[in-house]
């Protein structure tokens, strides 16, 4: 009788971790080494095509004094764009398998992503959310089959979660096609509507059941989505300040705006990445507060590159605005980026009062530089550095002081 060859035999089957097609099952909440992916770096990179193109819809709203419409517009477009990467972030921390489907319906909705970014331009000019509302749907779908896939091959409380995340989404995909027939003063208020309703789905699916989301590799996510943003903050204001020097040589106005934005962006990532905030994530009840509190982060982060960019076009006279305008447009988002951050994670971590008050008082301050004319994003940009610097010395006296205590005992 013949032997069996190598390729029947059990041991000579594909180890399951190489296998194209692999049951999605949960990853561990303490998986050691757990980082972030090349596929989910590469969905990044995608996601910031769109934030880019609002951005731009942003710039081109406020200098023609549109500021209403613009940020209204640029709120919904973000929130959709957000929203989708963050479902998909905190989808892969739990139930990544990296395997040949997963891979697919990833990069369907990168496909999606790309479609919404298509259709910005539109949506901000003739108000027109077909293309965004398509582009949004493509992202959707196929997280709802990823759930539908994650429910097969789990049981129990975990399967009825995924089943209603499932549901969740699904349901308000229905919702949002109202955009495409309601008139436009209706648009905002089903925004507004559906926009509660995403964010509760999350809440109702997890009610039961908490998926096993990695903490240390959602605050991964969460920073190098951070640093995205503001490497296309810092692009934008370059690229405007390179083509208002080659069409008007006004380099006298634009290297306050140029050093004042390069030392806000500078700010703006040292206190983000000052203390570490994945110690922090321990529950879903600070876990939610702190995600959903991200879209503030992440939108005022892009809104200070399109802030950035009106100022340049303000100091050469391509925008027809007031000098406080300009100024405002660059001022309130930071101000509001380091209110976020000091309330979502640095505050945790602060000692004293003096510590406690430091982001919130710089906040005020940056405020207050709106109000200088053509100097306040360079005055904002200096307040901000200031702050890293005594928040530096503040954090050293504190570390020495304790040291100390230390050594007495």
């Amino acid at each position: 009788m013949m032997s069996p060859s190598a390729s029947d035999s059990p041991q000579s089957a594909p180890p399951a971790a190489h296998r194209p097609l692999r049951r999605m099952t949960a990853r561990g909440r303490d998986e050691l080494h757990r980082v972030a992916s090349p596929l989910e770096l590469f969905f990044d990179l995608c996601f910031v095509v769109a934030i880019a193109q609002a951005g731009v819809a942003l710039v081109h709203s406020v200098a023609e004094g549109h500021t209403g419409h613009g940020v209204l517009g640029y709120v919904m477009v973000f929130f959709a764009i957000w929203w989708a990467w963050m479902n998909f972030s905190w989808f892969a921390s739990a139930y990544d398998n990296d395997d040949a489907l997963y891979r697919v319906v990833t990069l369907v909705q990168i496909a999606g992503v790309l479609v919404l970014a298509a259709g910005v331009s539109r949506a901000f000019e003739e108000r027109d959310f077909g293309v965004v509302v398509v582009g949004y749907v493509i992202m959707r779908f196929p997280l709802t089959a990823q759930w539908l896939r994650a429910a097969r091959s789990t049981r129990g409380p975990e399967r009825t979660t995924a089943l209603r995340y499932a549901g969740g989404v699904l349901l308000c995909q229905i919702g949002w096609l109202g955009l495409l027939v309601l008139p436009e003063r209706a648009r905002p208020w089903l925004f507004l509507v559906m926009a509660v309703a995403e964010l509760c789905v999350p809440l109702f699916a997890e009610k039961d059941f908490t998926t096993s989301w990695h903490p240390h590799h959602i605050a991964e996510r969460y920073g190098l989505f951070t640093i995205i943003v503001l490497g296309e903050t810092i692009a934008a204001a370059t690229v405007a300040v390179k083509s208002a020097v080659a069409e008007h040589s006004a380099l006298g106005e634009l290297l306050p705006i140029a050093v004042g934005g390069l030392l806000i962006v500078f700010a703006a990532w040292w206190i983000y990445f000052a203390v570490p905030i994945h110690g922090h994530l321990r529950s879903n009840r600070q876990s939610f507060l702190w995600g959903y509190g991200h879209y503030l982060i992440f939108a005022s982060a892009a809104a200070i590159g399109a802030g950035l960019e009106v100022a340049v076009e303000q100091s050469v006279g391509k925008a027809h605005i007031p000098t406080l305008s300009a100024s405002a447009a660059v001022t309130l988002p930071t101000a509001l980026y380091f209110l976020t951050v000091w309330a979502l994670h640095a505050r945790y971590f602060k000692v004293g009062i003096v510590e406690q008050l430091l982001l919130p008082t710089t906040a005020l301050l940056v405020i207050a530089c709106t109000f200088l004319g053509e100097w306040a994003v360079l005055a904002a940009g200096i307040v901000t550095a200031a702050a890293v610097a005594a928040g530096v010395i503040l954090t050293a006296r504190s570390a020495a002081r304790g040291g100390a205590i230390a050594g007495q005992q």
